[in-house]
């Protein structure tokens, strides 16, 4: 009894033994139909030259599949491998492995087979690598199909991660006697949107040693997604969009409106547009108290929206949180700030010509006047020489009684030669031509000269009261530093990029920048000469404009931000600084990791191309544009304030006049009548003994 026992045992240890044996053939058979299913699908991308570099990650388990023959039976292609230990957790995955993915990434790699029997481990490799975008999401994957892949809480991923095939292996079929194991090739089923369930498409059947239908695996899924529905969330910000009213619906028009219209009839979607809660105080968003994002960067975070428009610039704190399309635009990002008016009528009598110009007028003055009075001078003692003469030379003495110095007592002292050379520049005739050809030349000469400098300065005086007053306007960041205003702007990274800035100047803006999310009380303020805000020059553009002709009751566009009650009366002109702080590139954004940027970053590159984006662009700012008129139309009219340089030469002349008759008088009284020789009854006799003594 007890040898019967024995045996029986014998032979049961010997049939599992058995068992064993046949599992493990046919596990090896199954992994030599895995190997030729890999081998033939990277020997048909790299045909296509689609295969960059090769990235396997494995498990002990599937090691062996890239074994010597599995090399020698591919083409000559660049393979990183990584072998992960089978209770590796890849949510955190250790140093080796992720500095192993991390140089995949940078070298390029476009091809990731990932085989591990954990399917677990992949799902926490798929979350860790696209939440740190340390795996290429937009490559080709091959993955063993496990159910635990498609779990709801992972749904997510394969809307970022398309270009993905799984293979399962099924066995043969019961009952069939020809029927042989064979291998199911499915893929994600995108564009289609996944509603509760996962189903995986098929496409392709790999039995017998090949594929049965010969379809291509890996296939651009985004060049036509077949009419689905793509939500798209917006932010109003001219030009890039702007909401127009339209009886009691709104429509959204501006250039990034018009790029989604193109793009939704190359690529065959319907674009769902909605703005985030709140969006007037949000707007782009902000990081919340816990952890999540508000606005319209929250909806992109949380993966609601697919597309995101809002003038997003392309800056890393954006590229961080979400993708962003080439940029198709840059724009000037400035201060707008206000403008003072310079109230200098009172100068306007000498703004015809500058400094320098008027010291040469006063010195030509002052020499011709002295050459006029030494031509004069020289005349007056040639006279003199011959009438000391008259007694030597009889025969000339009726002659010379009768000649006089004609017309030179006009220069016969400095001071009369000053004045008379004075008022020939005011174009004054003299009252008689003085006697000499070398004074009448020099006059001759000279009446050119005043001739030429007065329609100068009568042109220039005309332009000046023709033209409006100049305004004082800052145009650079040194003048805005210098002018002590409050600077200010939306967002706290627009804060951080004013305090990291290199430049000193912008370091002290950024010390004192405020904070606003309400561009209307930014223009307020602005009007009232206290602050200065910053945004895109289209947008500093727009809200100038529409600031100004709030006071004329004129809609700007029919655009939907809310007017304030203004007064007019004391405000200040808005000026936008001339000079750029930073010339920052404008994208289209999508959600992290989307895999509608590649092809859409084609269609936009051609959109540029062809001039589209500039056309658009005129036509959102065209409105505004024939809106901004600054000032009246410009007429040569003179008005009361303009003439104030005017009254005010008529007062420098009655101060001087009247402080020269004071003078005169405290001389007469003080100094003349103490005389002891003046006599009021008898003067004529008083000034002669006075002229005597002289």
């Amino acid at each position: 009894m007890a040898g019967r026992l024995l045996f029986l045992l014998i032979g049961l240890i010997f049939n599992c033994g058995l068992c064993d044996i046949g599992s493990i053939i046919k596990d090896i058979n199954v992994r030599k139909d895995l190997q030729n299913i890999i081998i033939t699908v990277l020997n048909d991308l790299a045909k296509r030259n689609d295969v960059t570099c090769v990235t396997a990650i494995t498990d002990d388990i599937y090691l062996n599949i890239f074994d010597g023959g599995f090399f020698k039976r591919t083409r000559p292609l660049p393979f990183v491998t990584i072998v992960v230990q089978e209770n590796e957790d890849l949510l955190s995955p250790n140093f080796d492995t992720l500095e192993s993915i991390s140089r995949a990434k940078d070298d390029g790699c476009n091809v990731y087979a990932i085989l591990l029997a954990n399917g677990l481990q992949v799902t926490r490799l798929l979350k860790f690598g696209e939440r740190y975008r340390l795996l290429n999401t937009r490559a080709k994957f091959i993955m063993l199909h496990d159910i635990r892949l498609f779990h709801s809480d992972f749904h997510y991923l394969w809307k970022r991660i398309v270009n993905a095939i799984f293979i399962k292996h099924h066995k043969k079929v019961i009952g069939k006697l020809k029927s042989k194991p064979w291998f199911d090739i499915s893929t994600v089923p995108y564009p289609n949107p996944i509603k509760g369930v996962f189903v995986p498409r098929r496409v392709d059947i790999w039995r017998n040693g090949r594929f049965q239908y010969g379809k291509e695996l890996f296939f651009v899924k985004t060049s036509n997604l077949n009419g689905e529905i793509l939500n798209v969330v917006y932010l109003e910000h001219v030009p890039s969009v702007m909401i127009m009213k339209q009886n009691v619906s709104n429509k959204v028009r501006g250039v990034e409106v018009e790029i989604l219209n193109t793009l939704s009839q190359k690529m065959n979607f319907k674009p769902k547009l909605y703005q985030p809660i709140n969006s007037d105080v949000h707007k782009w968003g902000e990081m919340q108290a816990n952890g999540s994002y508000s606005g319209l960067l929250g909806e992109m975070v949380t993966g609601k929206a697919d597309v995101a428009l809002g003038n997003l610039q392309y800056t890393p704190y954006h590229l961080d949180l979400s993708d962003l399309s080439i940029p198709y635009t840059s724009q000037c990002w400035t201060f707008l700030t206000p403008e003072a008016l310079t109230d200098n009528s009172w100068k306007t009598l000498i703004l015809p010509f500058k400094l320098n110009m008027w010291i040469a007028v006063l010195l030509v003055l002052l020499v011709t006047g002295t050459i006029f009075f030494g031509l004069a001078h020289y005349y007056l003692n040639l006279i003199t020489f011959r009438e000391d003469l008259k007694d030597s030379c009889q025969v000339n003495k009726e002659k010379s009684q009768g000649e006089k110095p004609v017309g030179l007592y006009l220069f016969g002292e400095i001071t009369n030669s000053i004045l008379y050379t004075y008022g020939m520049l005011l174009v004054v005739s003299l009252p008689k031509l003085p006697t000499g050809w070398s004074i009448r030349l020099l006059t001759g000469w000279y009446w050119l000269y005043c001739i030429l400098l007065v329609v100068s300065y009568r042109a220039s005086m005309t332009a000046i009261l023709a033209n409006p007053a100049p305004r004082v306007t800052i145009d650079n960041l040194n003048e805005l530093v210098d002018s002590k205003l409050k600077c200010g702007g939306w967002g706290s990274e627009t804060k951080k990029f004013f305090q990291q800035s290199l430049d000193e100047k912008g370091q002290k803006i950024g010390d004192n920048f405020e904070l606003i999310n309400d561009p209307n009380e930014a223009a307020t303020r602005i009007a009232r000469g206290v602050f200065a805000y910053y945004d895109s020059s289209d947008f500093l553009k727009y809200l100038s404009v529409r600031r100004k002709q709030a006071n004329t009751m004129i809609d700007v566009a029919n655009f939907t931000m809310n007017s304030t009650e203004v007064d007019s009366q004391g405000e200040r002109n808005l000026h936008i600084m001339s000079d750029c702080v930073v010339n920052a590139p404008i994208s289209i954004g999508f959600h992290k990791n989307s895999p509608l940027k590649p092809l859409v970053d084609i269609y936009l590159k051609q959109i540029i191309e062809v001039g589209l984006i500039e056309k658009w662009q005129n036509d959102a700012m065209y409105k505004i544009r024939t809106l901004d008129t600054s000032e009246e139309e410009i007429k040569a009219l003179i008005n009361l304030k303009k003439m104030y340089c005017a009254f005010i030469a008529l007062a420098i002349g009655y101060t001087i006049s009247t402080l020269c008759l004071l003078g005169e008088y405290a001389h007469w009284n003080l100094v003349v009548k103490r005389d002891p020789t003046f006599d009021k009854y008898n003067l004529d006799e008083y000034f002669k003994s006075k002229n005597k003594k002289l």
